[in-house]
C-alpha cells in the first residue's frame, strides 16, 4: 500500500500525518488499521520500531467524538517514558479535530492530571498504577469507554502489572461492548491465553516474526573477564559515533555505572525507576538532544522507547529474560535502519545466555574480547565531554 488514502481518514488525521512526514503505511499499519476501523478487536505482533503506535492510534482517533468530554479511549503502557511518547503522537494526530489527550503517570503530582480530567479529556494514556489510583478516587471514570489499548501487552499482562491491569479492565465495559487492541513485539502463548478473556473475537495480525524478517542488527556477544567489563565497555563507547544505550540490571547498579562513566569523562544520561518524573524527563531530553549521547538505563528503557539513530545497544549486564533481551536490542535498528548490539558475557552468564539462545531459536556470534591498542592520531571519541 503506497498511501493512507484507502483508509478514508479524517482530514485532520491526514494533515497531521503529512506534518509528521509520514505518507506510506508500514506493514503492521496496513494490516491492523482496516479491522480496527471496522470495530474489530486486534492482537498485533510486530518488531520494535515498526509503527505500532500509529497502527492503534489512527483508528483510535477516528472513533473519538470530540463533542463528548468523557474518557472514550484508554491506552495502558508499562513506563512513563512510553506514556509521554504515545501521548505526544496522539495529541498531534487529534489536535485539528479538537481531541484532548491527558497523560496519567506517577512520579509527579496527581493534581494537574485530575484537573485535566475534570476539564474533559477524550483520550487517556497512562501507566497502570496512577490510572488505578485515579479510578479509585472517582476522578477517572471508564464506564463509557469505547476503545482500549494494551501497548507492550506481554509486559502488561505479566505478573508485575497484571493485578492492576485486571482491576482497570474490570472498571470498563464488557469486552463485547468495547473495542480492544493489544500490541507487542513479543507475544508468548501464555499472553494469548490470558488475552482471550479480555477480547471479543480478535483478529490476529503478525508481521516480521520470521527470522529472515528481523531488523538488520549486528549482534555479537563478547566474552570478557568480570574484572575487565568496564574496560570493554569504554572501548565500545570510544569507537561509536552515534547515540548509545547501555543497559544495566538494577537501579543502584545503573546509578553507579552512570557515575563511573561520567567520572571517565563521558557525557551520560541516566534512567531508572526511582527517579522523579521531572528528573527522568530531563535525562531523556538530554539524550534525545545529543547533549548526552550515552543513556545508561535499566529495563525501563527497553520497552517502546523511540530515539532516532541509536547506533549501538550494549548489554553491560544480562536481563532477566530472553524477551527483555529482544526489547533491549530493539532500541537500535529501527524503521528499517541498520543497528548494532553488543552483549558482554562474564563467566557467570554463560548458562543463562545459552538458555536465551534456545528461547529465541537463534545463535548469536561469540568472541573473546581483547583490548585494542590506542592508535596514534585517532579522533577524539564523540561520547566524551568536550
Amino acid at each position: 500500500m503506497s498511501s493512507f488514502s484507502p483508509f478514508d481518514l479524517l482530514p485532520g488525521t491526514c494533515r497531521a500525518l503529512r506534518e509528521m512526514g509520514i505518507d506510506t503505511p508500514t506493514p503492521i499499519q496496513e494490516r491492523a488499521i482496516p479491522p480496527l476501523l471496522e470495530g474489530r478487536d486486534v492482537v498485533g505482533q510486530a518488531r520494535t520500531g515498526s509503527g505500532k503506535t500509529l497502527a492503534f492510534g489512527i483508528p483510535l482517533l477516528e472513533m473519538i467524538e470530540p463533542e463528548n468530554h468523557w474518557a472514550q479511549a484508554l491506552v495502558l503502557v508499562p513506563t512513563r517514558e512510553l506514556a509521554a511518547q504515545v501521548a505526544q503522537v496522539l495529541e498531534h494526530l487529534g489536535r485539528a479535530d479538537g481531541v484532548r489527550v491527558v497523560r496519567i503517570v506517577g512520579g509527579v503530582s496527581a493534581g494537574p492530571q485530575e484537573q485535566a480530567l475534570r476539564r474533559g479529556a477524550q483520550v487517556v494514556v497512562g501507566a497502570p498504577g496512577r490510572v488505578l489510583d485515579l479510578m479509585r478516587k472517582g476522578t477517572l471514570k471508564l464506564d463509557r469507554l469505547v476503545y482500549m489499548v494494551l501497548d507492550e501487552a506481554d509486559e502488561m499482562l505479566d505478573r508485575g502489572f497484571a493485578p492492576d491491569v485486571q482491576r482497570i479492565l474490570a472498571g470498563t465495559p464488557a469486552p463485547k461492548d468495547r473495542q480492544t487492541a493489544m500490541f507487542s513485539a513479543t507475544l508468548p502463548a501464555w499472553v494469548q491465553s490470558v488475552a482471550s478473556k479480555h477480547l471479543h473475537q480478535p483478529v490476529q495480525v503478525a508481521i516480521d516474526t520470521r527470522p529472515e524478517d528481523r531488523p538488520k542488527i549486528e549482534h555479537v556477544a563478547l566474552e570478557v573477564d568480570s574484572t575487565r567489563r568496564m574496560e570493554a565497555l569504554r572501548e565500545i563507547l570510544d569507537h561509536q559515533e552515534g547515540p548509545a544505550i547501555v543497559f544495566g540490571r538494577t537501579k543502584h547498579g545503573v546509578r553507579k555505572l552512570g557515575r563511573q562513566l561520567s567520572g571517565f569523562g563521558y557525557r551520560v544520561a541516566i534512567l531508572q525507576g526511582n527517579m522523579s518524573q521531572n528528573a527522568r524527563d530531563r535525562e531523556m531530553a538530554s539524550f534525545r538532544s545529543g547533549q548526552a549521547p550515552i543513556l545508561v538505563a535499566t529495563n525501563v528503557a527497553a520497552r517502546g522507547l523511540d530515539v532516532d539513530g541509536v547506533e549501538v545497544v550494549v548489554n553491560y549486564e544480562l536481563p532477566e529474560t530472553a524477551e527483555l533481551l529482544t526489547h533491549r536490542v530493539g532500541r537500535t535498528g529501527r524503521m528499517g535502519r541498520a543497528g548494532r548490539a553488543v552483549t558482554l558475557l562474564t563467566e557467570t552468564d554463560r548458562d543463562r545466555w545459552r538458555q536465551f539462545e534456545r528461547d529465541l531459536s537463534v545463535r548469536i556470534p561469540r568472541q573473546a574480547w581483547r583490548a585494542r591498542e590506542s592508535r596514534p592520531g585517532a579522533s577524539r571519541p564523540r561520547s566524551r565531554a568536550l
